[in-house]
């Protein structure tokens, strides 16, 4: 599956990266959706091992959009 980057629209997100070892030779098909993904039930679907997991938090970059602030001139 492809990396895409984080690009939160407002709070705080985790983005988990996870590592799975599979034990045979069958194909295994990217998730049609990323919400709500459950690992286990992916890893059970296509006969994985959950080898490794990983985390980050992300927000969004201050003063990548919003209201934008004009000083009033003299």
């Amino acid at each position: 599956m492809f990396y895409e980057r984080p690009e939160p629209r407002s709070g705080i997100h985790r983005m988990v990266f996870v590592l799975f070892r599979q034990l045979g030779r069958g194909t295994v098909f990217a998730p049609d959706m990323r919400h709500n993904f459950n690992c286990r039930e992916f890893a059970r679907q296509y006969h994985l091992d959950i080898v490794a997991s990983t985390y980050f938090n992300c927000q969004r970059e201050a003063g990548s959009g919003g209201r934008r602030f004009r000083p009033e001139s003299s």
